[in-house]
């Protein structure tokens, strides 16, 4: 360090100005290779179905007839019931496994254990085939009718997806209900609540927090999972194409226009899913982040500012 004297004395001077630094990317070259790879493999398989013998004008001729749109209104109510009686039972089902009653939580448990532990399609099969095993289904005081007349492919479908998604709920449930604090319920009872009273006013809106992003998934997958009902003569989606396809002919292109039913559907699906998420996070996070509508709009005008800035 130099040293400068004034008439005051000496005095330090300051130290020289440090050099700017020049930083330098690293280059990644293995994400070029793996885009060039993919858009490779992406060409070949769109050419591969473009040589391909596929009647393509059969999709838009068919994807409004009103056999699929049966088939399309018929998923969607399916689905929306069977993952409703999921939900319910699931949430019971937590509540008894959480339960200090040693009985209930075994029965929850075994529940759990059996439809968790066994394919659904078996179940569905099961189902439509037990008028096999029995004649009537006689409830004393209440219902008494052929087995056959009962068990009808709409409620066979409905039982074997919504009883094995009440094996799946109830856990997702459960966790959800372990995620909150001891302490929420604890002061909940100090200030006189009943456990009834603290677990829907206290624990379970914090809860869904937890609970929702995986039933959202949980809602998605049920939707596709309803092609299994076929098994059961259940008038789906798979269903209405495959007839379809048998009486024109175009077999292959109805399993492509079932899948971009299966697609729209759940893409639609999967924006309720993410508003659903975003609104039960208003209590955790500060601020929530921009919606994609937001950040178009914001893109819009800041665009629309910089060219106003220019023009003048």
């Amino acid at each position: 360090m130099t040293t400068k004297i004034d008439k005051a004395g000496p005095v330090d001077a300051p130290p020289p100005a440090p050099e700017n630094i020049k930083a330098i990317p690293v280059r990644h070259y293995g994400r070029w290779v793996s885009a060039v790879i993919t858009i490779a493999v992406l060409f070949l398989l769109i050419s591969a179905f473009a040589r391909g013998d596929v009647n393509w004008d059969a999709i838009p001729d068919y994807f409004f007839d009103g056999e699929v749109l049966r088939g399309v209104r018929n998923t969607v109510w399916i689905t929306i019931l069977s993952m409703v009686l999921g939900v319910v039972l699931g949430i019971i089902l937590a509540v008894m496994r959480l339960s200090k009653n040693p009985v209930t939580a075994s029965i929850a448990w075994g529940y759990i254990w059996f439809f968790r532990g066994t394919p659904v399609y078996v179940q569905l099969l099961v189902w439509f085939n037990l008028g096999l095993v029995f004649d009537y289904i006689n409830i004393m005081p209440i219902y008494k009718d052929e087995w056959s007349d009962f068990m009808t492919p709409f409620l066979a479908a409905l039982l074997g997806l919504g009883l094995n998604e009440a094996a799946y709920m109830a856990e997702i449930c459960r966790a959800g209900l372990q995620s909150v604090d001891e302490g929420q319920s604890e002061a909940a009872q100090a200030l006189g609540m009943s456990h009834a009273k603290t677990l829907r006013r206290v624990v379970l809106p914090q809860a869904m927090r937890v609970i929702v992003p995986p039933t959202g998934n949980e809602f998605i997958n049920m939707l596709k999972t309803t092609s299994l009902v076929i098994a059961v003569q259940y008038w789906d989606l798979l269903q209405a194409t495959s007839e379809v396809g048998q009486n024109s002919g175009a077999t292959a292109e109805m399993l492509f226009l079932a899948a971009a039913w299966y697609l729209i559907l759940t893409s639609v699906l999967s924006v309720g899913q993410y508003y659903l998420e975003r609104y039960y996070a208003r209590g955790s996070s500060r601020s929530l982040p921009a919606t994609p509508l937001q950040r178009v709009r914001a893109n819009l005008l800041s665009f629309s500012n910089r060219s106003g800035g220019v023009g003048a």
